[in-house]
């Protein structure tokens, strides 16, 4: 055995290692997902300036789990390995993802390894990945208190100091081999015509007002790297789902991941918040996952892993349904003084509410039949009888409630000032209808 044969072997063993030690992580029912998720959508529809969503250190065993399969290094993967020691479950994570990987593998990863350290404690961001469309964070913290119980908060600003248009998520880091040294990626999102930024700033806060603590890292981004790397594929063809108009406009292929915009056909009957167990699937029969979905009302942009050095001959659209209500069950009202509901389909029920901080208000629902949905339960354009307008501040999905049915809980920000009834339209709702359905999508190789 040569040493490098010897050096790949070693490697191999200690990413199983990783794996081995995520497997045995208990992981609840991918409900967090589902509130990243509702999360990106509200905050889309509503256009805010800076978006973020936020993932417990449980959620990141979920992703963590979507790995299987035997581990396979190229020499490229190896040597961003080695190049940074200690690095092998962040490179778990990534290996799910081809598209990273490939990535990685065409040398587009730039390395960074700017420090910022006090009181004995730093944050180092290693490296970043990006395109026009996504980019990828890599960090690694040393002497934090507890980063594992999710008490730092990230912000991301441009060479202005002012926060990125970006939507992003991170979960708490996980430990590494080295003893309090921790690591984690941030995984941030472009909407709207959002592009990198020439300088970026990762700034890490404390949350506890106890031990206040920031850590800010500034790097420039070098966007040379994935220039002029986009290419778009037009669609241009309609789906017809549970008797639901879908028109697939286009799929635009970068480094990093590939966006499939799609539109609902407002004359629909039914509300649809989503489309169910879609994948890309190509010649081989490899699928290409999909984990995300941006933008409001109709138009949908959907995110693929990409295939961009690695183009097929063939690729298939499949999905095996749709989340869908009809138009008129989208409205409810609730009475936070007798706990009833009214409007809404017929198996949701209002389980009660309690007051937080005399100021918010959380809700619980139930939703019968809904075990098997991938969507939660949100609401928009909630509203008193006054007329006074609300906004979720938290929201959160279980398919397996203490009931047996699918539960949900929504936090209304300051909804005990609210006065007489709620009223709402409901966002996304976790019902799936069965309808699979598959659609070429024309390639020109």
């Amino acid at each position: 055995m040569t040493d490098e044969q010897k050096q790949f072997e070693d490697l191999e063993q200690r990413l199983h290692g990783r794996k081995t030690e995520y497997d045995t992580i208990a992981v609840p029912d991918a409900a967090v997902q589902q509130s990243v998720q509702t999360g990106i959508r509200q905050a889309a529809r509503r256009r805010k300036s800076r978006v973020r969503w936020y993932m417990s250190s449980i959620s990141a065993a979920a992703i963590i789990l979507l790995f299987t399969g035997c581990i396979r290094v190229s020499p490229a993967f190896a040597s961003f390995v080695e190049q940074w020691p200690g690095m092998e479950g962040i490179v778990s994570m990534i290996r799910q993802d081809k598209g990273l990987q490939m990535a990685i593998d065409q040398s587009l990863l730039q390395k960074v390894g700017i420090t910022d350290e006090h009181d004995g404690a730093s944050v180092t961001i290693d490296g970043i990945i990006t395109d026009e469309s996504r980019m990828v964070i890599f960090y690694t913290m040393k002497g934090m208190k507890d980063p594992e119980k999710g008490e730092y908060d990230i912000d991301l600003l441009d060479g202005n100091g002012d926060n990125l248009p970006v939507a992003f998520g991170y979960s708490s880091p996980k430990p590494t081999s080295d003893e309090n040294v921790y690591e984690n990626m941030i995984d941030v999102v472009f909407t709207d015509e959002a592009t990198p930024p020439d300088e970026l700033s990762v700034v890490f806060k404390t949350r506890g007002k106890a031990n206040p603590g920031e850590w800010k890292v500034t790097l420039p981004v070098d966007k040379n790297l994935t220039k002029g790397m986009k290419r778009v594929l037009p669609v241009n063809q309609t789906l017809t789902v549970d008797g639901q108009r879908i028109d697939v406009k286009q799929a635009t292929l970068y480094p990093t991941r590939l966006v499939l915009d799609v539109t609902f056909d407002p004359k629909n009957t039914k509300k649809v918040f989503g489309l169910s167990d879609l994948q890309l699937v190509d010649e081989q029969g490899r699928a290409w996952r999909t984990d995300t979905t941006m933008g409001g009302d109709d138009e949908r942009s959907i995110y693929f892993e990409s295939m961009y050095f690695s183009i097929p001959k063939k690729l298939t659209l499949q999905g095996a349904g749709l989340a869908a209500l009809d138009k008129e069950e989208l409205e409810i009202s609730v009475d936070l003084t007798t706990n009833k509901i009214e409007g809404g389909p017929n198996n949701l029920k209002l389980l009660g509410h309690n007051k937080v901080k005399e100021k918010d208000v959380v809700m619980h629902f139930s939703i019968m039949n809904s075990k098997e949905s991938s969507y939660g339960l949100s609401f928009t354009n909630i509203e008193d009888s006054t007329g006074k307008t609300f906004d979720i501040k938290e929201a959160g999905w279980s398919p397996s409630g203490e009931h047996g049915d699918g539960e949900a809980w929504i936090t209304v920000e300051n909804g005990n000032s609210a006065k007489g009834k709620l009223t709402m339209e409901i966002y996304s709702y976790p019902v799936q209808i069965r309808s699979p359905f598959s659609l070429e999508i024309p390639l020109d190789n």
